[in-house]
Order: structure tokens, then C-alpha cells, then sequence
């Protein structure tokens, strides 16, 4: 179980208060207007937003201050790979800070570029790939470090339609396949809708315990309501 316990983050001009638990193994969408603290929320979990008050717990103990050394993996919006590294590099950072791969190493790399359609691609940078090569590079990453924990901060908003209905597809996959807790935050509802068991709806300072997205969507909150514009 995952649980904000009574947590609060107080930013001079803005706060977020979150006091709620995701069961091991959910996957959660989290919803809610730009500026409502979606991201906020995942930098609070992965320990790079200071909590003013309360604390982080995972299957009942508390989390380590270290951001580095918390059950996590999280994926941002740019995707966070380094330009000057291969594709092999930015995924090799997943096993090794110090890319100091050993051959059993890179046969993992290889396996999880396998995994996410990235196969023969190790060796170029990032700006020779396309959007969606950039996002399974990540994902790829994410594998590999093996944490039970998934953060995704909207990592698929400059894709397509299409491309991005896939790559959904595939994190759908890699959660149900490593049993990880997933939560993304996403400005689009249909995400929601395609991927997630609950949604966390994010609004005036509070984060709300998650709901079933069925639950949910058929009879939305005024403040869901407010932001889907009905």
C-alpha cells in the first residue's frame, strides 16, 4: 500500500494537502486542472517536493528522504534522457550511474529495448529517434530499475492520437507484466478511460483519495464536472 499520511506541502503561494492510500498493484490516473498540483503530488511521493507536514509510506513503513533511494521510478514529461549519451547509455543508467556496464548488463539493456519495439536502436542519441522511439527509451529505463512504485508526469502529451493510444497500450503492459503501482498525471480524461482502475482528482489545494474511474466518470464531483467542462 502506498499512503500520504496526512501530508501537506506549503510553497508560499501554494499548498497541497493530500491524505490517502493506492493499493499495491492499482493503476491511477490523476486528474485536474493545470496548476492544481498534479505534478506536485508525484514530486511529493518521489521525495523531490519537502513535506511540511505528515509523511510518504510504502507497504507500512515510512520513506527514506533520499529521492535515490526510494521504492520509484518515474518518468517526466521530457523524458529526462541525456543528448550526449546512446540509447544504451540512457537506458544503462537504470542499472549503473557510472554506465559502467558489464556484459550481462547489456544483455539486460537489449532485452528491455526488445521489450518496448526498440530492438537494434542502442546506438543512436536521442535526437535521432522520434517522440515515441524518446518515450520507450524511458520506459525501457523505468524497466530496468525494477521499482514497485511507477510515477508518470504526463511523459506522452506532445505525441499523436495514435501514438500516444500505443504507448498507453504499452505501460498498461509493462505495469500489468512487473506489477507495479502506476500513477500518471494527464491532462486528457480519455487516458483515464483507457488505462487506470481508479482516478485521483486534483483541485483546490487538496488531492481527494482515489475513485473507481468508472465510479467516477458516470457521476463526476462538481469539481470533476468544473473541469470537463459539463
Amino acid at each position: 500500500m502506498l499512503t500520504l499520511e496526512d501530508t501537506w506541502v506549503d510553497m508560499g503561494d501554494f499548498t497541497l494537502a493530500a491524505d490517502l492510500s493506492v493499493p499495491e498493484g492499482r493503476r491511477v490516473a490523476v486528474l485536474g486542472p493545470s496548476g492544481a498540483g498534479k505534478s506536485t503530488l508525484l514530486a511529493m511521493i518521489a521525495g523531490f517536493q519537502p513535506l511540511t507536514r505528515g509523511r510518504v509510506m510504502w507497504r507500512g513503513a515510512p520513506m527514506t528522504d533520499d529521492p535515490a533511494a526510494r521504492p520509484i521510478s518515474m518518468v517526466f514529461q521530457d523524458n529526462n534522457l541525456f543528448p550526449h549519451l546512446t540509447v544504451t547509455q540512457n537506458v544503462g543508467l537504470g542499472l549503473r550511474p557510472d554506465l559502467r556496464l558489464t556484459r550481462e548488463d547489456r544483455n539486460r539493456v537489449e532485452a528491455a529495448l526488445a521489450r518496448v519495439g526498440l530492438t537494434g536502436k542502442g546506438a543512436r542519441k536521442p535526437a535521432q529517434l522520434s517522440g515515441g522511439q524518446i518515450a520507450r527509451v524511458a520506459l525501457a529505463r523505468v524497466l530496468l530499475r525494477d521499482r514497485p512504485i511507477l510515477l508518470l508526469d504526463e511523459p506522452f502529451d506532445a505525441l499523436g492520437p495514435a501514438l500516444r493510444a500505443e504507448m498507453l497500450d504499452l505501460v498498461g503492459e509493462l505495469a500489468r507484466e512487473t506489477k507495479a503501482t502506476l500513477l500518471m498525471v494527464s491532462h486528457n480524461p480519455e487516458d483515464a478511460r483507457v488505462m487506470s482502475d481508479d482516478v485521483i482528482l486534483v483541485v483546490d489545494g487538496r488531492a481527494y483519495a482515489p475513485v473507481p474511474t468508472a465510479q467516477i466518470f458516470d457521476n463526476p464531483p462538481d469539481a470533476l464536472r468544473d473541469y470537463l467542462g459539463r
